[in-house]
């Protein structure tokens, strides 16, 4: 193929597709360019690009478009005053989009940006103007029916229940007249026409789905599921590849696999779960070292690629669990069924066992496909009660009881292996949302994480390294669970505002490892600093992903990390199984490379992609019940504590993890500054200073589940300390009117149109990393850019 257009297919496939980074080889491939001439074609080809700012270098040997030269791509964030900002790199600060610069763009749309003004400081970005919608973030939207429309041609308008696009007006146009439809019922609607110079803040849609009538139980959720674009039913024809597999192990399927049936195996699980993926036994040795098995169950088996339970899978990416349903990656037939490890019944497993001696390593292992019997269905709870010593609950697993208390031994000693080499435990609590017949949130419950949930998670942390080391020691194509060095800049950052509050970070921010960081959380632990500077620390923290570079796991102090541990509910856990057994049946020479090699990087953008998608479902709804739950408690009081203190004023989390904003026109006692080096706000004239971690007393002014928000007072504001740090003021001693006579702050009202933006940047950066926990969790549209459709209707009122 000649250069000319190499270039030019590389860069419209890049074009297309803006928000994803590719190999070369990756995109060699892709062009059938094969060998190694055709690699260093595609090379040569994408350097020329990089030179020329067309696409830039991403993660060493990976692509993604630029645009044209100097011009930036980027994710839109949209202003309700017109403006906006363009994130194109997390290091540095975002373009500033002027209302007349936007080009009509909406939240999330994916933009080329070209500069208007340079920055004028290090802590503030560039002007710039939008010249391409690349991807519309909203080609489809979800919202409630209403038929009186003022406009020709229109059937009627939605009430979009996604606040971030809520200032939009959504017309129905005529081709939904063949649906019947009805005032109050909840839709999905195609969006056909964008909003333009002509018709601002104004989208054309046909209604595609009917979901129910707004008041409807569970409507609330779905509507979330809906804007967050997760997939929810299953096509036919899954349900029918699901149908078709045996409801039991046949006799045939046990060749070639190790049968473990007669071993102790035991799952341990909450109560309410019911797709059960692993199982664990443990002994001690002769010579004094652990056998810890871990064995999980064999998806890899019943999901074939090429299949269509696969490409669902795929496309999926992990299920998702929402306050009262869970929103599976698999059928039930699989993730409840054949590939749920339950007890007394023969089930196909994929395992990790490890010889694992007194000072936590693993000295020798050994993967294997097995056949195995889970011989009891514990709990978290009952498990717990064993290992306190309980005698009820001894005596009625007397026969499992010695088994779980060697369990207990090897849990200390792995953890303390973790400890020792710099792991950091954030152990920030999770709450269970309990709802009545109607799914209206009646209660929010703190789950205690006790030693059998701690202990679990070690045996899976362990079995996730064993394997990651076992296949990066071979040097071949592996699909690994990353968590990168947080960026010199952030974590110097963090730095300074450890040592603002006395407890200053021993190391160089330009080479921080875990054991710096974890150092100083054992120095502040039970400090009045300890929350303020652990969630800050998480702040500071880059977020886990999949990827085929063996990068390590930061958080974790690990040098090795994968997934293998819950293939029915996560896609990279299913891929590591395949690649498991692809490596077994055909060896780890050049040829076997070759069958992976090429697509572990898409798969670990694309189900990284989908687990973000998935957070940010969980998180919403989250949100929203939380706030139903806090509607009938106006006048409460509670005690909480301030998680964040910005310049609009602080979040506080109360005991049950409810989560509201004392806004600053609500800090009536003084006139509040914000200080940034302290991340405080500080009062003017009394003093009083209010940080993260501290303790208040609120009162509940305000909840909306519409709104997804619940808004506190303090009640004792003079109670709080008080600080001789004094905030600069850069217009002191000058009379500062601006020219619209508003109030130096903004005036009324500004702050509260600015929240919704800020509250979801903040809860946006909350978690970072993996948490930790093993448990946790198409075709594309054209993008239209500048030639997108125009309104297909002159804006005439009937």
């Amino acid at each position: 193929m000649e250069t000319k257009q190499v270039k030019e297919q590389l860069e419209g496939f890049l074009k297309a597709n803006p928000k994803q980074a590719f190999s070369a080889q990756n995109l060699a491939d892709g062009l059938r360019l094969e060998g190694a001439s055709g690699y260093r074609q595609v090379l040569s080809v994408l350097e020329n690009l990089a030179d020329n700012q067309i696409v830039k270098k991403v993660e060493q040997d990976s692509y993604q478009f630029q645009g044209k030269k100097g011009d930036i791509v980027g994710e839109f964030k949209a202003n309700d005053k017109g403006f906006g900002f363009v994130r194109y790199d997390e290091n540095l600060p975002d373009y500033f989009i002027g209302p007349d610069n936007t080009m009509q763009a909406m939240q999330g749309d994916t933009v080329r940006v070209s500069m208007v003004k340079p920055a004028q400081s290090a802590d503030r970005g560039p002007e710039g103007k939008v010249e391409e919608i690349l991807e519309h973030a909203y080609s489809r939207v979800v919202g409630v029916y209403t038929s009186d429309s003022a406009y020709q041609g229109m059937l009627g308008q939605l009430r979009l229940s996604d606040k971030k696009a809520a200032s939009f007006q959504v017309l129905i146009d005529s081709s939904s007249a063949e649906q019947d439809l009805h005032d109050g019922q909840v839709v999905v609607a195609e969006v056909t026409a964008y909003a333009d110079d002509l018709h601002p803040k104004q989208l054309v849609a046909t209604i595609t789905q009917v979901l129910g009538y707004e008041n409807e139980p569970g409507m609330d959720i779905m509507q979330i599921v809906e804007n967050k674009k997760v997939p929810n039913h299953f096509p036919a024809e899954v349900m029918k590849e699901a149908d078709a597999i045996p409801n039991e192990v046949l006799p045939s399927e046990w060749e070639g696999r190790q049968d473990i049936t007669d071993q102790p195996l035991v799952t341990i699980d909450g109560a309410d779960t019911k797709d059960i993926d692993d199982a664990v036994v443990a002994w001690k040795l002769d010579n004094g070292n652990y056998h810890l098995g871990v064995h999980i169950a064999d998806v890899s088996h019943y999901v074939r690629p090429g299949s269509a339970i696969d490409a669902e899978a795929y496309n999926r990416g992990t299920s998702v669990y929402l306050t009262d349903r869970v929103i599976p990656m698999l059928p039930q037939k699989l993730s409840n069924g054949i590939a749920s490890l339950n007890p007394n019944v023969t089930r196909l497993a994929m395992s990790v066992e490890m010889e694992i001696n007194p000072h936590g390593e693993v000295v020798k292992h050994r993967l294997a496909q097995s056949v195995i019997e889970s011989h009891a269905r514990m709990t978290y709870d009952k498990v717990n009660d064993i290992l306190a010593g309980d005698e009820p609950a001894r005596n009625e697993y007397a026969g499992l009881a010695d088994m779980f208390d060697t369990m207990g031994e090897l849990h200390k000693i792995l953890a303390k292996k973790r400890e020792k080499r710099g792991a950091i435990e954030f152990d920030t609590p999770e709450a269970s949302i309990v709802v009545d017949e109607n799914g209206k949130a009646i209660d929010v419950v703190v789950r205690e994480r006790g030693t059998a949930e701690r202990m679990i998670e070690s045996f899976m942390l362990t079995a996730n390294e064993t394997v990651a080391e076992h296949f990066d020691k071979k040097k071949v194509p592996f699909l690994y669970r990353v968590h990168e060095t947080p960026d010199e800049e952030r974590a110097k950052s963090f730095f300074e505002f450890a040592k603002a509050l006395g407890h200053p970070v021993k190391g160089d921010p330009a080479n921080v490892t875990p054991m710096m960081l974890q150092t100083l959380m054992n120095q502040v632990k039970d400090d009045p600093a300890e929350q303020m500077i652990s969630t800050m620390m998480l702040r500071a923290m880059k977020q886990a992903k999949y990827s085929p570079e063996p990068l390590g796991h930061f958080g974790l102090g690990a040098k090795y990390y994968t997934h293998f541990t819950s293939p029915i509910r996560r896609y990279p856990d299913l891929t590591v199984h395949r690649l498991i057994k692809w490596y077994a049946a055909n060896g780890y020479g050049t040829d076997a490379q070759e069958k992976y090699a090429s697509s572990l990087g898409q798969i670990g953008i694309d189900t990284s992609t989908r687990e973000r998608r998935a957070i940010d479902t969980e998180r919403l709804v989250d949100a929203m019940k939380k706030a139903e739950y806090m509607e009938d408690k106006v006048g409460n009081e509670y005690e909480g504590v301030v998680n964040a203190a910005l310049k609009f004023g602080l979040f506080v989390s109360l005991e049950n993890t409810v989560e509201g904003l004392v806004h600053i026109s609500n800090l009536t006692d003084d006139h509040y500054d914000y200080d940034e080096k302290h991340a405080a706000l500080i009062g003017r004239s009394k003093h009083h200073i209010f940080q993260i971690g501290q303790k208040v007393k609120v009162k509940v002014i305000r909840a909306s589940k519409k709104d997804s928000t619940v808004d506190f007072m303090l009640v004792n504001p003079e109670e709080a300390p008080t600080t001789d740090i004094k905030v600069p003021q850069p217009n002191r001693g000058q009379f500062n009117r601006d020219k619209k006579g508003g109030r130096r702050n903004g005036g009324n009202g500004q702050r509260g149109r600015d929240r919704s933006k800020n509250r979801s940047d903040k809860s946006g950066n909350k978690k970072a990393g993996d948490g930790h926990n093993h448990r946790q969790h198409g075709t594309k549209k054209p993008a239209r850019g500048n030639g997108q459709q125009k309104h297909p209707f002159s804006i005439k009122q009937k």
